[in-house]
């Protein structure tokens, strides 16, 4: 009897790396970070984790999990990037549960991109292989930073791909990120 470990017709799992990130929103950072993964590990597929998927409209979380989904998709399409799957990955709140939980919401990886010590730590202790993220032109290219040029009407279109740009016009985005953050309390 053969068991299912060594069966001649069980296809092992193709390997796959998983890079977690809010990607609030997909900038050239992502971008490149996407591109060099592939490029340096050819024959793993990539999940990119779209980390705190339940949040939206909120100055930290403007779009939806599904927004982000559409500005990755249409990023690495124009740039022609195969082997990515984006999926939404919700908070737990709970640190010490949350490495099993995205576990069992995931297909198979067997690395982890991050440059969260958290994330590494979570990721690290379950016993998954870790690597940290090269950041891209980090002074100018993080959400944060985004956020608060589209917050307060200066250039940003310059740091997204220009398909990422043209969606979030499409959707308002700009225009979603000043609303969030305006006091509506006059006294405020």
């Amino acid at each position: 009897m053969t068991s299912k470990t060594t069966s001649p017709n069980r296809v092992a799992p193709r390997p796959r790396g998983l890079y977690v990130g809010r990607f609030q929103p997909f900038h050239l950072g992502h971008l490149r970070v996407v591109e060099r993964l592939r490029r340096d590990h050819p024959e793993e597929g990539l999940l990119l984790g779209i980390g705190s998927a339940q949040e939206s409209h909120t100055a930290e979380n403007p779009f939806t999990a599904g927004e982000r989904m559409e500005m990755i998709e249409r990023a690495l399409a124009a740039a022609k990037v195969p082997g990515v799957v984006p999926v939404p990955i919700p908070d737990l709140n709970r640190h010490s549960q949350w490495v099993a939980y995205v576990v069992s919401m995931l297909p198979t990886f067997q690395r982890v991109y991050t440059n969260s010590s958290l994330t590494r730590t979570l990721f690290e202790e379950a016993g998954f292989e870790v690597q940290a993220i090269p950041f891209e032109d980090r002074a100018e290219l993080s959400g944060k930073r985004l956020r608060a040029a589209m917050r307060t009407g200066k250039k940003w279109r310059n740091a997204v791909p220009p398909a990422v740009g043209e969606y979030l016009a499409s959707i308002h985005g700009a225009e979603r990120v000043r609303g969030l953050t305006v006091k509506d309390d006059p006294l405020q």
